[in-house]
């Protein structure tokens, strides 16, 4: 399996693609008029509080990391307008080979299907082009919206891990969800995750 950056996957008016220079104004506008929505889910540092990184340093540490391969930072576009961010990482390779996604979406494109797709197409290319084994997610009890979308993607539940990541402040808990390489190989995961979404929940439907 090959590794390849930069990155860009594809489906209809949804590209997944690395964050650009030229992104830097209109990342910047959508983080600031998110930040209110985004804010009891975004991770923080126990040492500096909310404070987080200037768009170049951002830029920088995805395109080290995702030449490393140790993460692969994605931008989600819709039509052409930047609405979120989706990134698999730490990406681990030998005996594990698997992967943790975490996401966000500004909350003009909430509940439009489009996290759940971009989530589909990033697993089944960590799958199939990485070959991993195993990708997890981690969702706060609280966070509703998420939780759907691990629901709509049919991960497996597999428990609680107490004070798991630094979230708005304060260590918080967050539920585990999984799917293995054995799990998409079968049933009605054999044609992808993305390909089962859509025969699911077709593009007029909501998902979150």
């Amino acid at each position: 399996m090959v590794h390849v950056w930069p990155l860009a996957l594809h489906d209809g008016e949804l590209t997944l693609r690395p964050l650009r220079r030229r992104d830097r104004a209109a990342f910047e506008r959508l983080r600031e008029r998110n930040a209110e929505w985004l804010r009891p889910w975004d991770a923080t540092d126990p040492e500096h509080g909310r404070r987080a990184p200037d768009f170049r340093t951002l830029r920088r540490w995805s395109n080290e990391q995702a030449r490393l391969g140790t993460s692969l930072p994605l931008v989600i576009s819709v039509r052409g307008r930047l609405a979120g961010q989706i990134t698999a990482g730490p990406i681990q390779y030998g005996a594990l080979r698997s992967a943790a996604l975490g996401y966000w979406i500004g909350r003009d494109e909430a509940g439009n299907g489009v996290v759940p797709r971009a989530a589909a197409m990033l697993i089944d290319h960590l799958f199939t082009e990485l070959g991993l084994h195993r990708i997890e997610v981690t969702v706060r009890p609280e966070n509703a919206a998420s939780l759907r979308v691990v629901e709509k993607l049919h991960l497996r539940p597999e428990g609680m891990r107490r004070s798991a990541i630094h979230v708005d402040g304060d260590w918080r808990d967050h539920l585990v969800f999984a799917l293995t390489a054995e799990e998409a190989a079968a049933g009605s995961l054999r044609s992808g995750m993305l390909r089962r979404l859509q025969r699911e929940f077709p593009p007029d439907t909501p998902t979150t």
